[in-house]
């Protein structure tokens, strides 16, 4: 496999056209409180959460590339889904009402939570986008087949107001409803080449370690891995699903992204690495471990995770340190993907397991 520079990786990726929502590059520092007290690798972390846009995260990145394939398709209307907390939707609310797209957010209960204004909902409220909390037997929910009958049923409304709808898939990964290439994937690509660019031609990066929730992070990443420094390994610290059919998730978007890139290799399934061991008692449940990992990284370096996402990323990447799985001298680099704003809603949790 040839290996592609950071330059021909950006080439590549310049062709797909997009808008300026954020400014990158995001910041990446060392954790030299965390990596001293773990007495283990080097740690850094990607400040994906710096995105800027409704209180930042990886599905910025994503949304530069679809709402700019949004306006070309000519659509007044973004129709979208994902849980009641979802960071997703914020997001492609803000970018949709910053270009003036309707935005219409189905928003499912895949866990217990209140349906009380408060965290992402809140936000999705303030920007007021059209939200319609629904009920569902089947908790997957990650392509619109698994939802057809409600997207149908959107559809069609927003066609007989004589509007246009795109439905943007799931977390912007997969190629699915309106979105004919992976673009959220393409983005974490370009992510990938921005850590390197950062890091510097000296310092190699053994892994990189983020939640993965929709699988077009962890794609992207996987795929920006495979073409420009073979020996780094992107862990994906799944949240909600398991390990097999998630991987193959995983690695159909990767394929679509190399193709769609048009780069001289395939990927191969194990080039996909998933745990799934740290989802514990299911999605968006907040436990101790969690909630001693956000306190950690608070007390420790002043950065705050999130209950569902990145938080279960730092548990993993803590226990993975102290069981042996890193060398000492590896480099790591977390991946902050955001959400912080699922920490309020989660407030009652998180005291119940921090306080003495």
């Amino acid at each position: 496999m040839a290996s592609h520079t950071i330059l021909e990786l950006k080439e590549k990726i310049n062709s797909f056209p997009k808008k300026d929502l954020i400014p990158l590059p995001t910041p990446l520092r060392k954790l030299k409180n965390l990596s001293q007290d773990l007495e283990g690798p080097e740690i850094f972390i990607k400040r994906d959460d710096l995105t800027g846009l409704a209180f930042g995260g990886n599905k910025s990145r994503k949304l530069e590339f679809i709402i700019q394939d949004v306006l070309d398709k000519k659509a007044d209307v973004v129709i979208t889904w994902a849980s009641v907390q979802s960071n997703w939707c914020l997001q492609t609310s803000a970018a949709a009402r910053k270009f003036g797209i309707e935005p219409i957010m189905l928003l499912f209960k895949t866990y217990e939570l209140t349906e009380e204004y408060d965290g992402n909902l809140l936000l999705d409220y303030i920007l007021d986008a059209d939200i319609r909390i629904k009920e569902i037997e089947d908790r997957k929910i990650m392509r619109v087949k698994d939802i057809q009958e409600i997207i149908e049923e959107v559809i069609n409304e927003v066609k007989e107001k004589g509007h246009t709808p795109y439905v943007a898939p799931i977390g912007g990964s997969m190629v699915d409803g309106s979105m004919e290439k992976p673009l959220g994937a393409i983005s974490y690509v370009n992510a990938f080449a921005e850590m390197l660019e950062q890091m510097g031609e000296d310092s190699e990066v053994n892994y990189v370690i983020h939640a993965s929730g929709s699988g077009g992070t962890q794609a992207g990443l996987a795929a920006g891995a495979k073409a420009s420094k073979d020996n780094a390994k992107v862990l994906g610290i799944s949240v909600s699903d398991e390990k097999e059919p998630y991987r193959d998730e995983v690695f159909n978007i990767a394929q679509d992204t190399v193709k769609a890139l048009g780069l001289d290799f395939s990927m191969e399934r194990e080039d996909i690495i998933v745990f799934d061991e740290y989802i514990k008692e299911g999605y968006g449940v907040v436990n101790r471990e969690v909630s001693d990992a956000i306190r950690l990284l608070a007390v420790r370096e002043g950065i705050f995770l999130d209950p569902v996402y990145t938080g279960k990323a730092m548990t993993a990447l803590i226990d993975l340190v102290k069981k042996g799985y890193f060398k000492k001298e590896d480099k790591i680099v977390y991946f902050h993907t955001g959400g912080t704003a699922a920490l309020f809603p989660n407030k009652y949790r998180l005291v119940d397991f921090l306080k003495p």
